[in-house]
């Protein structure tokens, strides 16, 4: 049984904050994670017949969106091309220098984790997702979540150490 489409839709709208977040997170890229959600959406619509009510419509548009980046990010290994990271001064002026400068350092530290460590930061750290509800997004075991997260924690923590002592 599926909703119709009309509260589909606005089940959907009111994930768009959330959709924009995790998006962020994962490609640290402002016009990039526009364009993933967007994505996302537009295949969620498409498939809207494959979601059942009753299931967490989150999880399975976090899924989509998560299958898109590979999708995108594979293509874009494939044209050559090198992801541009987001620009330093996208903010300039909003904050103060100090929380600026601690900003880019951990878009910094999370441009060097790999993909799998920034997903599960992007989903658990950013977004608050439950264990359970990220391992089912990644479609991974539950251990597994756990142990990536932990290494991830880890490596971020390292790397942002290592930045302070550079300073």
């Amino acid at each position: 049984m599926t909703l119709p489409a009309t509260a589909l839709h606005t089940d959907i709208a009111a994930l768009l904050p959330r959709l924009r977040r995790f998006a962020r997170a994962i490609t640290w890229n402002r016009e990039d994670a526009d364009d993933l959600v967007q994505v996302a959406i537009e295949r969620a619509i498409g498939r809207a017949g494959q979601w059942q009510a009753g299931t967490r419509l989150d999880s399975w548009i976090f899924r989509i969106m998560k299958n898109a980046w590979v999708d995108e990010v594979r293509a874009r290994m494939r044209r050559d091309r090198i992801m541009v990271p987001a620009e330093a001064g996208e903010h300039v002026g909003d904050e103060s220098a100090e929380a600026q400068q601690q900003r880019m350092a951990i878009q910094k530290a999370m441009s060097m984790l790999s993909h799998d460590h920034r997903v599960v930061i992007g989903l658990v750290l950013v977004d608050g997702l439950a264990y359970k509800e990220a391992a089912d997004v990644l479609d991974i075991p539950m251990g597994t979540l756990t142990s990536r997260l932990a290494r991830a924690r880890e490596m971020l923590q390292g790397l942002l150490s290592d930045q302070a002592r550079t300073v």
